[in-house]
């Protein structure tokens, strides 16, 4: 009984087919573009009323062709003392923490208040924003790149 003849077997695939890259850390730490829209100086009766509230939109665009899941916090507060001198210490108000998913290139729009107790010049680009491809299984989601700093004028009338 004769064995059949073994034959080498070839694999190849045409150079057109693209193979799906892994996104490299810069790239993952690019998926999610923020800005802060916000009054440039706000003018508050601290006599009348102690506490100073303003509104702030945070806009969120998925710069990605891909789905997205963020996650922000806004816990985050400035720990440098040079950077309390200059800028002084304020609080969000509401809820500190949110998770959303972003569709392909959507933009979201973030209501937030910001408190103030007095007068001065505050950094508000203070939430952080973390973000990963929502069909990733990772632990962590990758910190974006944070935009420059965002001062407001508080003012008393």
């Amino acid at each position: 009984q004769e064995l059949p003849e073994m034959v080498l077997l070839k694999f190849f695939r045409s150079e057109n087919t693209p193979v799906p890259a892994r996104p490299t850390p810069e790239q993952l730490s690019n998926l999610i573009k923020t800005s802060l829209h916000y009054p440039e100086s706000f003018s508050h009766s601290f006599h009348q009323k102690s506490l100073c509230l303003v509104p702030v939109t945070l806009l969120l665009s998925n710069c990605s062709q891909a789905v997205v899941d963020v996650m922000i916090d806004l816990r985050h507060k400035t720990t440098s003392s040079e950077a309390l001198e200059i800028h002084g210490s304020f609080t969000w108000l509401g809820q500190t923490q949110y998770k959303l998913q972003l569709k392909s290139q959507e933009v979201y729009s973030l209501q937030l208040k910001a408190c103030f107790v007095h007068t001065g010049v505050y950094n508000l680009g203070t939430p952080r924003v973390f973000a990963k491809l929502a069909d990733q299984v990772t632990l962590f989601e990758t910190s974006q790149q944070n935009s420059m700093p965002a001062l407001i004028i508080i003012n008393n009338i």
